[in-house]
């Protein structure tokens, strides 16, 4: 699954994937951090429930050497030390054989992981297409194309039909653009390239080990370049900890045209995580007059009944109903939306951390409900920092005595704590935005 690192509340920019007018993938993406399952990015947890067992991997002897694969020697030894590597892991002579006959090293890898970190795109840009017109309708066809299929699996796992949907739509576009890149050419040739090595390695052996347990063919094993596979994009450990067979065919195939295990994995993996039904990810809300805004802050956790005893109402201006504790989400600052928070927020995080991702699934899940659109405005002459203004803003905070706990352009919580300190000591709406405006000030 999505394996990437948090985006907390006010960050607008870090998304990779450059979405063209029609209804493709959309994906915002910031991160590997550690790996999936076993992170805290994009769904990943040290002590996650596993519900399924990882294939028996079995031993085997000493695998003869490597032929050369590729022009790139380098990487040709790398497959070489990782080949006794892999061994350890349980990965078996064959496998590794099959698995490394018609892999490659891939340049253009190398090049998008590099220039991740450049592409900006402000949150309302992102939910203009991921709530696209398009998404939408295309999302009820599937909605009813499937109609069966996804009852079945809301009435097994709990998890709203529209919202597997709206992962299935923002992560292939409904199937429609899952990705072709071989993925153990894609994650050897990331391993092999060693800024974050280990974990991409971990990766390599994960998928190998699907591919020891019959579940696909090597070559028909496909995704993004990054390493997510099918149509709602499962990583190769989130595969094997929460994959399930839901058609009963003793594969859990989330590559072919049947999208029933990747939808059924996908709420399978909800599930897990904690999903409520009955819960709204989160319902957009009116700020009163005089709010205190150091109170929008996800820590700060109180029943809708209590916020509106503060002013805080749905957007007719009745309080939201007492569905569990809530936090008020301010994700453009106080010149954008507002959200109340629920749990279901927080596991839709474990597939994508960022903060945007999280309300284009839950936004584009509404409007498959029928629900309209988001009602209040945004900012829209605001522009996303870019990779080096968000590294220039940490370290003008951090300079003015705001301690960001790092300069490495990742807007995250110490650095919307930094923000709102400085923004109180300047006599500022205390909102956490890492706006322009504000870095504009500090200069």
């Amino acid at each position: 699954m999505s394996l990437w690192l948090r985006v907390s509340t006010g960050v607008l920019a870090l998304f990779a994937t450059q979405v063209a007018a029609t209804d493709l993938a959309l994906r915002p993406v910031v991160r590997p951090a550690t790996p999936v399952a076993l992170s805290q990015s994009a769904g990943y947890s040290a002590d996650v429930i596993r519900p399924q067992a990882r294939p028996a991997l079995a031993r085997t002897a000493e695998v003869p050497p490597v032929t050369e694969i590729s022009a790139n020697p380098g990487y040709n030894d790398w497959v070489r030390a990782f080949y006794r590597r892999a061994r350890a892991g349980g990965i078996s002579e064959a496998t590794l054989k099959r698995a490394f006959s018609g892999a490659q090293y891939l340049p253009d890898v190398i090049r998008r992981d590099r220039n991740q970190s450049e592409f900006t795109k402000t949150l309302w840009d992102y939910l203009d297409s991921a709530a696209s017109d398009a998404r939408i309708r295309n999302g009820k066809a599937a909605l009813q194309k499937y109609a069966s299929t996804l009852n079945a699996i809301e009435k097994r796992y709990g998890v709203d039909k529209e919202v597997v949907a709206a992962v299935w739509g923002l992560e292939s576009a409904y199937g429609s653009y899952r990705g072709d890149t071989d993925i153990v050419s894609a994650l050897s040739t990331l391993a092999f390239d060693g800024r974050r090595g280990a974990f991409f390695e971990q990766q390599l052996v994960a998928a190998l080990g699907i591919l020891q347990s019959g579940d696909v063919a090597p070559r028909n094993m496909t995704g993004s370049w990054a390493g997510a596979m099918g149509h709602t994009q499962f990583i190769p450990t989130s595969y094997l900890d929460y994959a399930v067979d839901f058609n009963g065919d003793g594969r859990r195939d989330i590559w072919s045209d049947d999208p029933t295990d990747a939808l059924a994995s996908t709420a399978a993996y909800l599930a897990q995580f904690g999903w409520v039904s009955g819960m709204p990810w989160g319902v957009e809300v009116k700020i009163p007059q005089g709010f205190d805004y150091t109170l929008a802050d996800r820590k700060t956790l109180r029943m809708p009944s209590d916020w509106a005893r503060l002013g805080i109402t749905d957007m007719s201006g009745k309080p939201v109903r007492d569905f569990g504790s809530a936090s008020i989400l301010l994700p453009a600052g106080a010149q954008g939306a507002a959200f109340m928070i629920f749990k279901n927020f927080e596991v839709i995080e474990r597939y994508n951390t960022a903060d945007a991702y999280v309300i284009g699934v839950g936004h584009l899940s509404d409007r498959l409900k029928g629900a309209g659109p988001i009602q209040s405005d945004w900012p829209r002459g605001d522009r996303a920092l870019t990779f080096a203004e968000r590294k220039e803003l940490q370290d003008r905070l951090t300079r003015a005595g705001f301690s960001t706990q790092g300069i490495d352009g990742r807007i995250g919580p110490n650095t919307i704590d930094a923000v709102r300190s400085y923004q109180q000591s300047a006599g500022l709406i205390p909102d956490g935005y890492p706006s322009l405006r504000l870095l504009q000030r500090l200069r």
